[in-house]
């Protein structure tokens, strides 16, 4: 089914690269934003569809009880009514923005059909894609974002503080078990070989098959403009260089999202909650029902690893269940978590003021200096962001942008009660700028974003990347490779100090302490040394997760499943483990003893001589996995600039890593460079599929194309 009436308004010309990637061009930016849609419908049809699926928590339809979890949350949390909300806001105060977003999703609508054919996931699935409307973007959006800020990290903190008592509450602080986190860094023009700013980084997320970001150029007569859009929106959001300007991004940190503790009673549609006062306020309740999807015979549910990526599997799906989903609303947000006696409701800023940015996705487009950007971004909403942007002027920024709530402090570490009034938002904090003096590095460290929030990423990356680029004053595009792939790991250090003196070691631990101690901290890809200190970390983060001390955090999660990763002990543990090393919080822990301990341990089980990279492999997610697929060794740790991120104590594979890398030359924007995990196209056994996996695992890059006359026109 098709909704558009005029496809000669639509017209536009597809190009494409020597890597498959889509260079569009069209008349005028609602020609454009139809091509953007189609075009990626054709490529990333299934991606589409999981994402539309996910944030109508309606994925469990055709993926299977696995993803009834996720979308309970989606139903619960408002996603879709919030999407909905916050799309009839945008056509009422800026009908010019929701234009722009209802031509890309006619464009999707008229692509989906031939992008589905391509892929033979649909008809494993027996899904058949479904015309979009036109809040699906920003109900993708949301989706996607809307656990950025980390909420559930108080739930974690609230249980540390049970466990531990009040002073301890922030003890695990660190970059824990999130979604997402990013490196980036600004070279001004003084610095580089042709006198112009180049900007790089790599945005840190969980790597999925499909990719994240989408490769894209955007042309017509208004902008031409290439960068990295998040499949599902249109524009190119978060990356992209349009010619004289350009912009990246990575998360702030910032703490903008509140749990709160709600007293109810009654039931029915006479439940109530208590609000600040005493005053007893109306609850909105509904139910919904989650359609599950199954198989007969001895596969498996869909949503299994086994079923899911068997070749095999018949197509119709034969089984069904339902599950009803009870959706409760206060008057300070949908209710998340209502079970064991407890009720919590989530407030965030989207639901809140019925704004989701999107006045910033074209006019980042049309940008043309540093002075657009900036104010394109003060449209910025959700999630909030570190941003970087410069322009072939010499113009420069380091900034701020998005929506955080002015409020009590106490409100950013845990759930605080709703009857409170002290909790209530009081209006909008300004968002911090600086100037650029010298390098500009955005790592998730404390720096620019810290009044806005609690928690943030060690120093190390940012430390290490000031540190590389002091050393040349004359940095070039192609040099930002080795910046990309540096894999010193300065965390490695509070551990390192505390192994024993050799005396009264085992022969063996005497040895591997003076083998960690000569390591040269790298965890290079063919490096043995970090393997047999991975293995050494792991053994350190076990034994202290089995200390009395944690034993009231020890236990099994509770609650909705959607927040147990970020309730257990392990991988907070590993997490912060340079914290824990060091912290005078936990008096009655012997690190001493359980590093000695670990030492032996590793010791006695013989030291690995295996290189890194053969245990370090890339595990990405996808939404039906195919168990037969082979995924490269990787160089890299959570800690280093290359942050390919495994769970200390847990696991050495790396799920989460650069869901992209960029370098942005505001000289000559045909010398950028770029590289995603896998490539351009979305479907398995294209030959755009996996074809930049072998140069991502290196942190090589791809060069951009910017020459019409060298790109392949295909037709629209």
């Amino acid at each position: 089914m098709s909704l558009v009436t005029d496809p000669d308004a639509c017209a536009f010309e597809l190009y494409r690269d020597n890597w498959g990637i889509p260079h569009l061009r069209a008349d005028d930016a609602l020609a454009l934003a139809y091509a953007q849609g189609r075009v990626t419908a054709l490529d990333r049809a299934w991606q589409l569809e999981v994402e539309r699926h996910r944030a109508q928590g309606s994925s469990a339809s055709f993926l299977g009880a696995d993803c009834v979890p996720w979308d309970r949350f989606a139903r619960q949390s408002r996603i879709g009514d919030t999407a909905r909300r916050c799309y009839e806001a945008l056509d009422a105060d800026d009908p010019e923005t929701a234009a722009w977003v209802r031509a890309y999703v006619r464009g999707v609508n008229d692509g989906l059909a031939a992008g589905a054919a391509r892929d033979a996931r649909f008809a494993r699935t027996g899904l058949t894609p479904a015309p979009w409307e036109p809040w699906i973007p920003l109900a993708i959006w949301t989706a996607t974002h809307i656990l950025f800020a980390g909420f559930a990290t108080k739930l974690w903190r609230e249980r540390v503080a049970r466990a531990l008592g009040e002073d301890a509450v922030t003890l695990f602080a660190t970059d824990g078990p999130g979604t997402a986190g990013s490196n980036g860094w600004l070279v001004p023009g003084d610095r580089t070989t042709s006198g112009a700013a180049i900007i790089a980084g790599d945005p840190h997320r969980f790597i999925e098959d499909p990719g994240v970001y989408q490769q894209i150029r955007l042309s017509c007569p208004e902008y031409d403009v290439l960068g990295l859009a998040v499949p599902g929106v249109p524009g190119l959001a978060h990356f992209g260089h349009t010619g004289t300007a350009a912009w990246a991004i990575t998360n702030a940190m910032a703490d903008y999202q509140d749990l709160y503790t709600e007293q109810l009673r009654g039931e029915g549609p006479g439940l109530e909650a208590l609000g600040p006062d005493g005053v007893w306020e109306a609850v909105a309740r509904h139910t919904e029902i989650i359609t599950v999807a199954g198989r007969a015979g001895g596969e498996g549910s869909v949503g299994s690893p086994d079923a899911a990526g068997a070749r095999d599997v018949e197509v119709a799906v034969e089984l069904e269940a339902e599950v009803e989903v009870e959706v409760l609303e206060t008057a300070r947000g949908p209710v998340i978590v209502n079970e064991g006696g407890r009720t919590l409701s989530l407030r965030y800023p989207p639901r809140v003021r019925r704004d989701l940015g999107f006045a910033a996705l074209p006019a980042l487009l049309r940008a043309r200096t540093v002075a657009d950007i900036d104010r394109a971004l003060d449209h910025w909403a959700e999630p909030v962001n570190v941003v970087h942007a410069a322009d072939s002027s010499g113009g420069l920024l380091h900034r701020v942008a998005g929506a955080v709530p002015l409020r009590d402090n106490a409100n950013r570490l845990r759930p605080v009660p709703a009857w409170d009034r002290r909790h209530a938002w009081q209006g909008w904090a300004e968002t911090p700028a600086e100037p650029v003096q010298g390098f500009a590095v955005m790592a998730n460290a404390r720096g620019i974003a810290s009044p806005l929030g609690v928690e943030f990423a060690p120093p190390h990356r940012a430390n290490r990347i000031r540190e590389l680029l002091s050393g040349s004053a004359d940095w070039s595009p192609k040099a930002m490779a080795a910046v990309h792939g540096d894999t010193y790991l300065a965390s490695a250090g509070p551990l390192l100090a505390l192994l024993p003196a050799p005396d009264g070691l085992s022969p063996a631990a005497a040895a591997l302490r003076a083998r960690l101690l000569a390591w040269d901290r790298h965890m290079a890809a063919d490096s043995t040394d970090a393997t047999v200190f991975s293995a050494f970390r792991t053994a350190t983060v076990r034994r202290l997760a089995a200390d009395p001390v944690f034993a009231d955090l020890a236990g099994a999660p509770t609650g909705p499943e959607v927040f147990h990763p970020w309730l257990y002990l392990v991988p907070r543990i590993g997490y912060a483990l340079e914290g824990l090393l060091t912290t005078s919080l936990l008096p009655g822990l012997d690190r001493a003893a359980h590093v000695r301990a670990a030492l032996e341990e590793t010791a006695a089980a013989g030291a690995p001589d295996t290189p890194w990279a053969q245990v370090h492999r890339l595990a990405p997610w996808s939404a039906l996995p195919d168990p037969e697929a082979e995924w490269p060794g990787l160089g890299g740790d959570h800690d280093c600039v290359n942050a390919t991120s495994c769970v200390p104590g847990f696991t050495d594979l790396a799920a989460r890593a650069s869901a992209a890398r960029y370098v942005w030359d505001l000289a000559r924007r045909e010398d950028s460079l770029w590289a995603v995990p896998l490539g351009a196209d979305g479907v398995p056994g294209a030959p755009h599929h996996r074809d930049q996996l072998p140069l991502w695992a290196r942190c090589d890059l791809v060069p951009v194309v910017t020459d019409w006359a060298r790109l392949t026109k295909e037709p629209a």
